[in-house]
């Protein structure tokens, strides 16, 4: 079965002709240059032009760990520079601040010119159904920075009464990005009939799995606050993303991936250059040294701390060997040392925390280098900052880091674990989920690294569960979420969709417990200055630059300000709650 990936190489001519595409106001009229008398013709224009679009994708780029570093603005990981938008220190910008409407105004006009072409229709309509894919994604993204937007589904010119319009109520905004998707659903081909390198109908039922979820406990867990959805209350969308979720379950295109060996499936998942035959992975970027298109991911973790590092509140959510959490097995070992740690837990922990003995290097087939310690004694983006160092996503191929500009490895863009968690999620959050969705999907993601089942009339008590006011099988289900999808950039819209503040607020992330530890002296540093620790001898980060913690304020930072430039251009604008005091 054919798996898709992004299309990599766009066409010169019309990446040179979208140069202005991404202005961030509405009232020019997009891709002028583009003379409807000599281009929206054919097919292919549709397709050169939908080319741009996939650029939306979060993907690895520049000098960074990549998508295995889109968890620094969470409780899952530690960067060296706290994140402003959980201290509560973001201020409204002037202008700017992800108000952008250049991708949006370029898919209209897209959408706007799909009359005027002729040719095949089959083609036609799969070009389109990209269009308002990429439509319902942008829209999407807007949605979450800052609810209640404009919705234009035309391109607009300087004389559009749009311009000032004021801001469309969020449910609808998302009734119409449920209902182009749709409209993609239909017209997207299917995945064994896509042309390579395109998305296709898999993709778009999978976007509109993840937004109904999103957008249903939105709806439950923000209901009477300042952020609500006056009179919904999440079910309708979380039956759609059970319904949806199920519906890819039931077309049976995909499997979670298995190589055989429970110590290293999940870890080989994420260091794979070619996809194409992977069962899992439903949408992915491929990356070619010969096309230019590389990254650096692995001039980072494999080789040093990247001045990051896991949180304690990420490793402490993996489970003992025996199901049960640490609290309450006899199983876990304490925390002497890193081995300690993770010895007899989820076997999905050592294959994303480094453990000494760990490969960081293999060359010509030979292991040169292995993790001996964490490098907390490094500075700049060599350091680790917690004493827990990033293993997940860093291949310790020597060919992917022995320069700059050459990783090859995929980035994941959608992947089936994603599908069943959703379902097995929006069920628990219906009550209505059975043992049998459970064996459906939480405990298919729990076979593959050999851990016992969740059963759901067996659920022991865990005083360290962190929604406590929560059932008991929700509970179970977000450790599973944060554990399956750690570091790929979830966590912090999980965070904000569940109402989590209390998490995080007043507290400040910790790592391992140094002090007492096999590690203690094993570095030249100085505690209290190279290092900090707290009280109880665990590393603690950010001990003196925020020693009240995060301060994120919960009737403001769900969404972010709308600039003010805009509110004086658009005086129908208003700003966004808790913002404008």
């Amino acid at each position: 079965m054919r798996r898709i990936r992004i299309y990599i190489c766009l066409a010169v001519a019309v990446m040179a002709l979208m140069s202005s595409c991404n202005e961030n106001y509405l009232d020019r009229y997009p891709l002028d240059e583009i003379a409807p008398q000599t281009f929206w013709k054919t097919p292919n224009d549709l397709k050169l032009y939908a080319n741009s679009f996939y650029g939306a994708f979060p993907v690895h780029s520049g000098w960074s760990g990549g998508i295995f570093w889109f968890d620094n603005n969470s409780d899952n990981m530690i960067p060296g520079t706290y994140n402003s938008r959980l201290a509560g220190n973001w201020t409204i910008p002037s202008s700017g601040g992800g108000w952008s409407w250049g991708s949006i105004r370029s898919v209209n006009y897209f959408l706007n010119n799909l009359s005027t072409v002729e040719g095949d229709q089959t083609l036609i309509d799969n070009y389109a159904g990209e269009g308002y894919f990429f439509r319902a994604l942008h829209y999407f993204n807007m949605v979450q920075t800052f609810g209640d937007v404009p919705f234009y589904s035309k391109p607009l010119s300087t004389d559009s009464e749009e311009l000032y319009m004021a801001r469309t109520p969020r449910k609808a905004v998302v009734d119409s990005i449920i209902k182009d998707l749709d409209v993609a659903i239909t017209k997207l081909p299917a995945v064994d009939k896509a042309e390579a390198f395109r998305v296709n109908k898999d993709v778009a039922l999978a976007l509109k799995a993840r937004i109904c979820l999103f957008e249903g406990t939105w709806e439950k867990y923000h209901a009477g606050t300042a952020f609500e959805v006056a009179g919904f209350d999440g079910s309708e969308y979380l039956e759609l993303a059970a319904q949806t979720a199920k519906r890819i379950i039931d077309e049976g295109h995909y499997a979670l991936y298995n190589s055989g060996d429970v110590n290293d499936t999940y870890y080989s998942l994420f260091n794979q250059v070619d996809l194409s035959a992977n069962s899992e992975v439903i949408f992915w970027k491929k990356y070619d040294v010969d096309l230019g298109v590389t990254h650096n991911v692995h001039r980072y973790i494999p080789r040093i701390g990247g001045n990051t590092g896991l949180s304690k509140s990420l490793i402490d959510s993996y489970l003992a060997t025996d199901g049960l959490p640490i609290s309450q097995s006899d199983l876990y070992a304490g925390e002497g040392s890193l081995e300690d740690v993770a010895a007899n837990r989820d076997p999905r922990l050592a294959q994303t925390l480094y453990l000494p003995g760990a490969a960081k290097e293999i060359k010509n087939g030979e292991l040169t280098v292995v993790f001996e310690k964490p490098d907390l004694d490094l500075t700049g983006s060599a350091r680790n900052t917690s004493g827990f160092q990033l293993r997940k996503g860093g291949s310790p191929d020597f060919e992917q880091q022995k320069a700059g500009g050459i990783g090859t490895t995929a980035a994941i863009i959608y992947r089936y674990a994603e599908i069943l968690l959703i379902y097995a999620e929006a069920k628990a959050e219906l009550g209505t989920i059975t043992q049998a969705d459970l064996d459906l999907t939480v405990n298919q993601l729990r076979d593959r690294v050999n851990m016992p089942h969740l059963q759901l009339a067996n659920i022991a008590n865990d005083p360290n569960w962190q929604f406590p006011a929560l059932s008991p099988i929700i509970n179970e289900i977000r450790r599973e979420r944060r554990v399956e999808l750690a570091c790929e950039g979830f966590r912090f819209d999980d965070l904000m969709r569940w109402r989590a503040h209390e998490l995080f607020v007043g507290k400040r992330l910790k790592g391992f417990k140094f002090i007492g530890s096999d590690l203690e002296n094993e570095y030249n540093i100085v505690i209290g200055e190279t290092l900090l620790v707290d009280g109880d001898g665990y590393i603690d980060p950010y001990l003196k630059v925020i020693p009240s913690g995060y301060q994120f304020k919960p009737e403001r930072d769900y969404l972010n300000p709308i600039p003010t430039n805009e509110l004086t251009l658009n005086p129908a604008l208003e700003q966004n709650p808790g913002w404008d005091k």
